[in-house]
């Protein structure tokens, strides 16, 4: 039996022991893997915590759960604190960037030493957006790479990670921080890590304003820039671009032109 359908059994299992019609969440602790993993005599990995990763960041939950959710809705696993998680409903569980987007030419500033050897992973896309400035453009504020994978615990959450975190100052002297989360092609930004970012600024940095954002690559030096937003406790996106790293020669003067006027 492959890893995928040990987990699907055991998450089935734990959501239908504990799942009654108009439930909106569902507690439940990471030792309760183990006690369903016995009942069913199923072998657990070593690493206890893939069984609940996988369906947070690779896999879709099973029909079984998803189907009990209401029109409009779908189930997710949240963390809720150290050895805690919770299924929850929520209106959108994952968010991409838009194929019809206007897509706005940017000088490629990356330095050539470093071209020669990204790859096209999430690292490559979080060094392209800092050598280009994108977090600086997108948001309109002045900001500066803080800290790269920065590990932290969060109450009523427990451990996360964010990819990168920026601070930044405006023109009137406001300070910012912006946590990113980034995505090669073909990903989807998750909402759980959004969230999870959202936590994390309002616990470590609440003297700052707070604007959480996803990158992704589209294609090769095609980059999209997500800003979300909290609305009645829905993760929403409040701002989406769309940059293509090019040479300066092919930037043309009437391209220049149309930006100016779009300024104004």
């Amino acid at each position: 039996m492959n890893h995928g359908n040990r987990y699907v059994r055991i998450i089935e299992r734990i959501f239908e022991e504990k799942y009654s019609e108009g439930t909106t969440e569902i507690e439940f602790e990471r030792t309760e893997l183990t006690r369903v993993a016995e009942e069913l005599k199923i072998e657990l990995p070593k690493n206890l915590g893939d069984v609940i990763y996988s369906f947070r960041y690779r896999s879709a939950l099973p029909d079984s759960v998803q189907s009990t959710a209401p029109e409009g809705q779908s189930w997710i696993i949240a963390p809720a604190g150290i050895g805690k998680y919770r299924f929850r409903l929520v209106r959108q569980d994952k968010f991409q960037p838009r194929s019809d987007h206007a897509t706005i030419k940017v000088p490629d500033a990356t330095p050539g030493i470093i071209e020669m050897y990204l790859g096209k992973d999430e690292q490559a896309l979080l060094a392209k957006v800092r050598y280009n400035r994108l977090i600086d453009v997108f948001t309109g504020v002045t900001c500066y790479s803080l800290q790269n994978h920065l590990r932290t615990t969060v109450d009523q959450i427990g451990q996360i990670e964010t990819d990168e975190v920026y601070v930044g100052v405006d023109k009137e002297g406001a300070h910012y921080v912006f946590p990113v989360q980034a995505k090669a092609a073909g990903d989807a930004l998750g909402i759980v890590q959004i969230e999870q970012d959202i936590a994390m600024c309002k616990d470590k940095y609440p003297a700052l304003v707070c604007r959480a954002i996803g990158a992704q690559f589209m294609e090769d030096n095609l980059i999209a820039l997500l800003e979300f937003t909290q609305e009645e406790g829905n993760v929403r996106v409040a701002a989406e671009k769309h940059y293509r790293l090019v040479p300066r020669e092919s930037l043309s003067d009437a391209e220049l032109k149309t930006y100016r006027t779009r300024a104004r």
